[in-house]
């Protein structure tokens, strides 16, 4: 009896190493750290940091869940609808390429 308990948690404990973990940091990476954007409600360049470790264990459940941890526009902005984390809002140095890219091609 005591070898299919040990056989149901080596399962489960193996489940956990190579199908969780590695959904949960692939995540947690993706998300962590600080990112330079442009804020779509004030059109301001602004730094800002996301919850990672609650996105990651949330992406479990299929939708990961997305908050700002930080936000250079913050204290004054607080509070704010956080648009910036809703769709894959564009950082600060892609939209800088794409306008020289948009003048050189116009020019």
């Amino acid at each position: 009896m005591t070898g299919v308990f040990l056989l149901i948690a080596g399962v489960i404990a193996l489940g956990l190493y190579f199908v969780v973990a590695p959904a949960v940091l692939s995540t947690y990476r993706r998300y962590r750290g600080r990112r330079t954007i442009i804020c779509p409600e004030t059109d301001q360049i602004a730094e800002r940091e996301l919850k990672a470790g609650r996105t990651g264990i949330m992406a479990l459940f299929g939708k990961p869940g997305l908050r700002v941890k930080w936000c250079s526009l913050w204290p004054k902005r607080k509070g704010c609808a956080e648009q910036c984390v809703k769709d894959e809002w564009p950082v600060a140095q892609e939209s800088r390429d794409n306008a020289r890219i948009n003048d050189k091609q116009g020019a």
